[in-house]
């Protein structure tokens, strides 16, 4: 209650404009692109508590450390050890296998900075956990953010990129000078699984 009071008081004051399509009623990858801002994180929580998508998203171990444990977990984060990243995905199957339902929140341009492109870390757990894709979006030009369609994968690499690639077309991100192209190395290559994530 307090969250979606805290996300309607937000909404009523800020510059930016919430436009979205239904919240998805199934456990689904959220994408958060372009990813060029901490604001990002801001406008995640207000689209979420808004819309009431419970969420979990992914974070290093190191934002988890001493007192900051308690409150990133409220907030649906997930500690990530790069030395196991497989225990991601079976963390999200265990979720989902309990019935719960919610956005698992990537941003698969990965940091903050410039990037040449997209990790595949999204579309392999998407794969993995039989979960559709929904395309969330900041875009500085217009002032809007929110969610675009959700979508399910093919395992055509390079026609399932062309569909996100069009929705993020004319999304420019918090900065736009620090937007990705969505491309990731591989998927020229129809039908190939994407590269593992570094």
């Amino acid at each position: 209650m307090l969250r979606r009071a805290l996300a309607r008081l937000f909404w009523t004051f800020s510059r930016w404009r919430l436009v979205s399509t239904p919240a998805p009623t199934r456990p689904t990858i959220l994408i958060g692109a372009p990813h060029t801002s901490n604001w990002d994180f801001v406008l995640m929580l207000a689209i979420a508590w808004r819309l009431r998508i419970p969420i979990r998203w992914m974070g290093k171990k190191s934002l988890f450390r001493g007192w900051r444990n308690a409150p990133m977990r409220r907030l649906g984060g997930i500690p990530v050890d790069r030395d196991d990243p497989s225990r991601v995905v079976t963390d999200v199957l265990a979720q989902i296998a309990a019935g719960e339902v919610f956005g698992l929140v990537i941003t698969p341009d990965g940091t903050r900075g410039s990037r040449t492109g997209w990790k595949s870390g999204f579309y392999r757990i998407a794969r993995a956990a039989g979960m559709p894709v929904t395309l969330g979006y900041v875009d500085r030009t217009t002032m809007t953010t929110g969610l675009g369609p959700t979508i399910e994968l093919t395992g055509d690499v390079a026609a399932d990129m062309t569909v996100i690639r069009s929705f993020y077309a004319d999304k420019a991100g918090y900065r736009p000078e620090l937007r990705s192209e969505p491309r990731l190395r591989d998927e020229g290559i129809t039908g190939a699984e994407p590269e593992p994530a570094p």
